[in-house]
């Protein structure tokens, strides 16, 4: 069932059109929270609520069209409208509901519904805010398709299961981390189930999702994911059994389970490889960058040294001069002699000089404390870095040992089945043996 929404004003507008007469049949189904008893009256009715409010949009009108050919009934279109009233936060909000019957192109009748709801909250005086909306109501739609069976558009099916050897790296990481959730892994079935119409097609769609079809012990279809586990096809999607075989055919030309494990472990040991050879180039290229950070750091920062080495010598040769000139000469210089002044100028003269060279030296040493965390941090974040792609490698090694393991026991799996079958056709064989020896040569 297809949902189209919008948020609208234009009450009496759209109530002549939801009342038309072009349409066979029209049908005031219901009228929930308005004092008035028909369509424009109503919809004129929250239209002066909604004057209390600076809301222009004050109504939200919804369509529904079922699939082609599809019956539906007046219990489910109202089912509908419920789901969506739910998705879109508009419970308890005045609601009407109008059915139309109209014929197609083909001749056929055919029956869709509308629904309007007031966005005005009366007891807030104010319109509920009604985010992203046409999300909300594809969710509905495509969870209707599925409660009822009906072939769904692709663009409706959606599924959190992707195709893992369609995996990016990052991709592959999250996916590690993340424990499946049973209630996607059924949705992803049912998804693949409501778009395929033929073995081929399901075939594709489950591998879209990261499932490969094979054929169960019991001849029964199944599919396995990139763990090895085994999922039945009819317990997943929800269908009978019957449902499955007549929709997909016998099993016959399906791989069996231990086949298809091999098919998914190959291919991921492949992606494995692949996924390392990424974190190796990925490893190559931070090194590298790593080493020209550290080259121009070391190239700045000795331009920092010596910049400010220039300047602690300027400002040193600067304040000199200025204690210098506090010593007077000729005959001024000799009175200072004379009363002491020029011995107490030249102990100030120290004790500054000093001052400025603890000053300089403290300078120079937060300077290099700086510039010794910035190599430092570059440092660390170079270990990181490595740490980081060494963790990602032993990931990767060991899920590669995962499915090199899955390959082997399925390879086991494989020739235990080959071999009780020969088993059992080696005794099947014995008694006809037997039994045409005790009866001895013929006698014509």
């Amino acid at each position: 069932m297809i949902l189209v929404g919008n948020q609208r004003g234009g009450g009496r507008d759209l109530a002549r059109h939801l009342m038309k007469t072009e349409n066979e049949q029209v049908e005031v189904a219901e009228l929930r929270g308005f004092v008035a008893g028909d369509l424009d009256g109503a919809f004129r009715e929250t239209y002066a609520i909604s004057r209390g409010t600076r809301c222009r949009q004050y109504l939200f009108s919804l369509s529904l069209n079922p699939p082609k050919g599809a019956e539906v009934s007046d219990k489910a279109f109202f089912g509908a409208i419920t789901q969506a009233e739910t998705k879109l936060g508009l419970e308890g909000q005045p609601r009407a509901v109008v059915f139309h019957e109209k014929r197609g192109d083909d001749g056929a009748l055919r029956r869709h519904a509308h629904a309007v709801w007031s966005r005005i909250d009366t007891d807030e005086m104010k319109a509920i805010p009604l985010p992203h909306s046409k999300r909300k109501l594809q969710d509905v739609a495509r969870d209707l398709h599925l409660e009822h069976g009906w072939t769904m558009p692709r663009g409706l099916a959606v599924s959190g299961q992707r195709d893992p050897r369609n995996f990016t790296l990052a991709e592959w990481q999250q996916a590690r981390r993340i424990k499946e959730d049973p209630r996607e892994i059924k949705t992803a079935f049912q998804d693949a189930w409501a778009i395929s119409d033929s073995k081929a097609a399901l075939t594709h769609a489950l591998q879209e999702r990261g499932y490969w079809l094979a054929r169960g012990d019991k001849r029964g279809h199944v599919a396995v994911d990139r763990h090895g586990e085994v999922h039945s096809i009819a317990k997943r999607v929800g269908v009978k059994t019957a449902a499955v075989r007549e929709r997909l055919g016998d099993t016959d030309a399906l791989p069996s389970v231990a086949d298809a494990k091999i098919e998914i472990a190959r291919a991921m040991q492949a992606k494995m490889e692949a996924y390392q050879r990424e974190v190796e180039e990925k490893e190559e290229r931070e090194k590298q960058e790593a080493i020209r950070r550290r080259e121009a750091l070391k190239a700045r920062q000795e331009a920092e040294r010596r910049t400010a080495q220039e300047a602690a010598q300027r400002k040193q040769e600067a304040e000199e001069r200025e204690r210098q000139a506090r010593l007077r000469g000729g005959l001024l210089g000799l009175w200072d002699r004379l009363r002491g002044e020029r011995k107490r100028t030249l102990e100030r003269n120290a004790q500054e000089a000093a001052l400025a060279r603890q000053r300089d030296r403290v300078e120079r040493d937060k300077l290099t404390a700086a510039q010794l965390a910035q190599r430092r941090e570059v440092v660390k974040e170079r270990a990181q870095q490595r740490e980081t792609n060494e963790a990602v490698t032993r990931d990767l090694t060991e899920d590669a040992k995962v499915f090199r393991q899955m390959e082997s026991d399925a390879d086991a799996e494989r020739d235990a089945r080959k071999e009780a079958f020969k088993e059992r056709r080696r005794s099947e064989d014995r008694p006809r043996r037997r039994s045409r020896q005790r009866e001895g040569p013929s006698l014509e």
